[in-house]
């Protein structure tokens, strides 16, 4: 959490604006059980919005198929649209579109 937080206070020093906050590698579902599992701890993003008074964008899974997505050029929510961490991101989007439009309107 410490360089999130570092970057998110150094945003607010030169003036960028930052809209939320993502955890990613959130968990990693067992394969077997479907059951998350939470490698590096749970919270911290939260932990961190709360800090920083910023609302929790989202988490993102652990899923190999989004840096497989990334080396092929076909991301995981277009690849696999079902895929938890493919709707993971995809509401993320949402929030960043939606915060976004609230903040500067449309286009």
């Amino acid at each position: 959490m410490g360089d999130a937080l570092r970057g998110v206070k150094m945003f607010e020093r030169v003036g960028v604006p930052v809209l939320g906050i993502v955890e990613n590698m959130s968990w990693f579902e067992n394969p077997e059980t479907g059951k998350p599992i939470a490698l590096f701890g749970s919270g911290g993003g939260q932990r961190l919005a709360d800090e920083t008074d910023l609302p929790l964008l989202g988490q993102v899974p652990v899923d190999p198929r989004i840096q497989e997505g990334g080396d092929t050029g076909r991301p995981i929510f277009a690849a696999e649209p079902d895929a938890k961490a493919a709707r993971a991101i995809r509401a993320i989007s949402e929030q960043v579109v939606a915060r976004l439009e609230a903040r500067w309107g449309t286009t």
